[in-house]
């Protein structure tokens, strides 16, 4: 359906929970390869990517029950909001991982909570429209960089129109194919990226 992502975000901001699971299935995977690059520089990790975007979406759920984004009203905003909090998690998991190797002491399972300062951090920049220049070019340059790691144009439009919150159909639409010749595009995708992450 189009305009589904905005139609998700208004239900969940008016109290149904519901909207939370179509939200976090499309949006789960790219936030997964967002938090592992940014994990990338830890060997051996307490927390994986995983464990990142799941308090990550945890703590985006709670701040929306608690309307504390009032600004959040469609796909680009929320797909803004999503990469700022989840690489704030990822970079507060690298940081706890750090303190510990220096010799710190665990004073819980992970580094990553579900309630800390990094998600005041995440709603200040989200409210103030822009992110610091540093976390700006940090996360274009990542994204330049999966996206080179394609080689193929229309892959790369795909991937894009996936990151910005739009539906299988909505791309098929967008290409003048069927929806199954998206499946495959993403599937072509997901596989490159996979072979990356492990190389």
């Amino acid at each position: 359906m189009s305009g589904s992502v905005t139609h998700w975000i208004v239900a969940l901001k008016d109290g149904d929970l519901a909207a939370a699971q179509p939200l976090w299935k499309r949006y789960y995977r790219q936030l997964v390869t967002l938090a592992r690059n940014r994990l990338r520089s830890s060997r051996k990790r307490a927390a994986d990517e995983e464990d990142v975007v799941q308090v990550a979406f945890q703590s985006f759920f709670r701040a929306v029950a608690e309307g504390r984004f009032p600004e959040l009203n469609d796909r680009d905003d929320l797909w803004r909001l999503l990469v700022v909090i989840t690489a704030k998690k990822a970079m507060k998991q690298l940081d706890y991982e750090q303190r510990l190797k220096r010799g710190g002491t665990l004073n819980g399972s992970l580094g990553i909570d579900t309630i800390g300062t990094d998600d005041d951090e995440a709603l200040a920049q989200f409210v103030d429209a822009e992110p610091t220049p540093d976390f700006a070019v940090q996360i274009a340059d990542e994204c330049r960089r999966l996206l080179t790691e394609l080689g193929d144009e229309s892959l790369r439009q795909v991937a894009v129109w996936k990151m910005e919150g739009y539906g299988n159909d909505e791309i098929a639409k967008k290409l003048a194919c069927s929806r199954r010749t998206v499946a495959r595009k993403l599937e072509a995708i997901r596989i490159i990226w996979s072979k990356e992450q492990v190389a």
